[in-house]
């Protein structure tokens, strides 16, 4: 028997991604999100809701909607503590006050979540789930293109000052690979005008933005995908599939680009 050659695919028939992460809503903001505009590139911007309005370095609670409009806001915790030592009842409210005035206003639910300074225990990793978080950044660079294991410890590529035009180089360079290949740069905007070398995000930018083969996609997008392509069905002889989603899922069947739409059942 000849066996079908099937494989997950990103929307249009990608099989690379791009995504950024970005700490602490500070006003260096402005400029990063200019450039992502610029350049057709999506991010996840995770935000301490009780420091924006008290340190004058940040981005005020009234301009987040204007500023961050099209990108992802996430959570940082309301005061930023090293939650791996917090009793573990705070970091829950830490967490949920910080979804509730984020929402107050996106008007949308938020999932996302950045671990403060990186830190965590398994304790805490198990209670997200239950406070509506689906994915968890950590910190450190993994200087590879694979979609993680499992969200709640998903670790970037490279930070902005870690290896990242050399990251940029490998992944572009990715041609018909059977893998789907995620590069992922997280950090803080501040970090530029503190190390004066705007020029490196200002580069990665115009050499990775703006092209068809890459999709340009934020943190929860790319899990929201991810889910809904994990619960495709398929039928005994795989000529039949079944997306019970909403959303659209592609695949690559052997050779080709199928899409299969969101509570459809076709044959491929």
């Amino acid at each position: 028997m000849q066996l079908r050659r099937i494989h997950i695919l990103f929307p249009q028939g990608r099989n690379k991604a791009l995504t950024f992460s970005y700490d602490d809503g500070r006003q260096e903001d402005r400029r990063l999100v200019s450039i992502f505009r610029k350049h057709g590139l999506k991010a996840t911007f995770n935000l301490n809701s009780g420091e924006a309005d008290t340190d004058e370095r940040r981005i005020p609670v009234n301009e987040w909607k204007a500023l961050y409009d099209g990108f992802e806001l996430a959570s940082h915790t309301v005061n930023h503590p090293p939650i791996d030592r917090c009793p573990l009842s705070l970091v829950a409210q830490e967490i949920m006050e910080d979804r509730k005035a984020i929402e107050a206003v996106t008007g949308y639910p938020v999932r996302g979540f950045a671990y403060p300074f990186g830190s965590f225990t398994p304790e805490i990793i198990s209670l997200l789930p239950s406070l509506g978080i689906r994915y968890g950044r950590l910190t450190g660079d993994s200087d590879g293109f694979a979609i993680p294991e499992d969200f709640y410890k998903w670790k970037a590529t490279c930070h902005h000052n870690h290896r990242l035009l050399e990251n940029a180089e490998a992944f572009l360079s990715i041609n018909n690979d059977f893998r789907l290949n995620l590069m992922y740069v997280w950090g803080h905007s501040y970090e530029f005008t503190n190390d004066d070398n705007w020029d490196v995000i200002e580069r990665f930018a115009s050499l990775a933005g703006g092209r068809d083969d890459i999709w340009y996609a934020t943190n929860i997008e790319i899990v929201d995908y991810m889910d809904a392509a994990r619960r495709i069905i398929f039928s005994a002889d795989h000529s039949l599939v079944s997306n019970p989603s909403a959303m659209d899922v592609w695949l690559s069947v052997d050779g080709m680009p199928v899409i299969v739409p969101g509570g459809k059942t076709i044959v491929i």
